[in-house]
């Protein structure tokens, strides 16, 4: 075996700690990275939040068009260039010979993802499964529970459909009953927030689902106040944290949530499909495996692992995302994408006709924005900024949410938001 391939393999098997994907697979971009991250950490975050020769490294790592402004990387994130060159190399490694190179090489790199992922999120490895988006993980938890007819759950209008769509088919099937809340967003009080919920609790209640971020808007929810009322009484907390992880600063296990799942795909600018559960530990016994094992009802995360065959290079690459992520630091990107948000809010709010569906509270929102303007409904706002300005976003209309929905990335510059601020303008006449 070539010198080149053996150490390509053995750094697979024994990468660990927080910088260590990218040497072995653009070794010329790490060194350039590790000065980077060296600038980056010299400076506050509110510093390096503005510091546009910084960021205009960022946004040269991606491949993005530059003839479409995409504003909807709350949908799908792109890759940065490192992260699709991994991809692409573990992909062309795996087809010299597909079931030796996956099952017997990059198979054994799990491990190793599995605890750069678990620094991450600040959790203990044996506590995190890698799979493919929040939806898995999130399915996996709400039909793995152990509920029984008239058993209650609650959950709100605006959690994501896919979320809703599951509970309903336990609804359907077990005969659970769904209490459901309907929010008022945005709401800058984070305690009426937490009433509604405690409200809804009964002696029945077993489970409160709650979305870390409401994708329709930004609002970000008070989650560890949720959770704490909820464990008062004895219930369980699903944490829907598809929008909020790698992309506001914060650990799992803080949260207070019992169950945990997230997209790394967003945020994170992992490869596509790519995503993890997180379990606490005490409660992964009780559990069913949504894709069953030997031992569906154990106590080893692995065991929401079987999938049988899937892309292991995706997979892989996965620690070069997280490698590219830490350049930057997860506070610095936070404060970032908070920063873009009102950079460009602020260049419109003067308009009478604009109005803003996100809270004004720094602590409920970050990246996601979303707009409305008077006299145009969502999907006329949305149709207009890609036909006649080659801006990307998304219409929503979705129960009590009417709006257009902004989200700037880590690749997006002020300039880039210029060409939004002057478009909104001009529709708002």
């Amino acid at each position: 075996m070539p010198s080149s391939r053996r150490n390509f393999i053995s750094n697979i098997a024994a990468a660990t700690g927080a910088f260590t994907f990218l040497p072995f697979t653009n070794s010329v971009f790490a060194k350039d990275a590790e000065q980077k991250m060296q600038q980056f950490q010299s400076l506050h975050p509110d510093e390096a939040m503005s510091d546009e020769d910084l960021w205009g490294w960022v946004k040269e790592q991606y491949t993005v068009s530059p003839n479409l402004l995409n504003l909807n990387n709350g949908g799908v994130s792109p890759q940065p260039k490192v992260v699709q060159e991994a991809h692409i190399r573990f992909y062309q490694f795996s087809n010299e010979a597909p079931s030796y190179y996956m099952w017997r090489t990059l198979d054994e790199g799990r491990e190793a993802l599995r605890g750069k992922l678990a620094e991450l999120a600040g959790c203990d490895a044996d506590e995190l499964a890698i799979n493919r988006n929040a939806t898995e993980g999130l399915n996996t938890v709400i039909f793995g529970l152990n509920l029984k007819a008239g058993d209650e759950v609650v959950l709100t209008k605006q959690d994501y459909p896919n979320m809703i769509n599951a509970w309903k088919q336990r609804e359907k099937r077990d005969g659970i009953k769904l209490v459901w809340l309907n929010l008022n967003l945005p709401e800058e009080n984070e305690d009426v927030i937490v009433q509604q919920y405690v409200k809804a609790f009964t002696s029945r209640t077993k489970i409160v689902h709650v979305t870390h971020l409401i994708n329709w808007t930004g609002q970000i929810l008070p989650i560890r106040k949720i959770a704490d009322e909820a464990h008062k009484r004895g219930i369980e907390v699903i944490g829907d944290g598809a929008h909020t992880f790698a992309h506001t600063d914060f650990k799992i296990p803080d949260l207070g949530c019992d169950y945990f799942a997230t997209s790394l795909h967003k945020w994170l600018c992992a490869p596509f499909g790519s995503g993890l559960l997180w379990i606490k530990k005490e409660k992964i016994k009780n559990i069913w495996a949504l894709l069953s094992n030997n031992e569906p009802d154990g106590t080893d995360i692995r065991k929401f692992e079987s999938l049988g065959t899937r892309s292991f290079a995706s997979e892989m690459a996965i620690g070069n995302a997280v490698d590219f992520h830490n350049v930057i630091g997860s506070k610095r990107k936070e404060e970032r994408l908070r920063f873009l948000t009102d950079y460009w809010n602020s260049r419109v709010s003067d308009l009478p006709k604009v109005s803003f569906h996100q809270s004004k509270n720094k602590k409920s929102y970050c990246a996601i924005s979303s707009l409305a303007i008077e006299g145009m409904k969502p999907a006329e706002v949305a149709n207009t900024l890609h036909s006649k300005h080659r801006i990307h976003t998304v219409a929503i209309d979705w129960e009590n949410i009417h709006c257009v929905r902004v989200t700037p990335h880590v690749y997006t510059s002020t300039k880039d938001l210029d060409r939004l601020v002057a478009a909104v303008r001009q529709m708002a006449k």
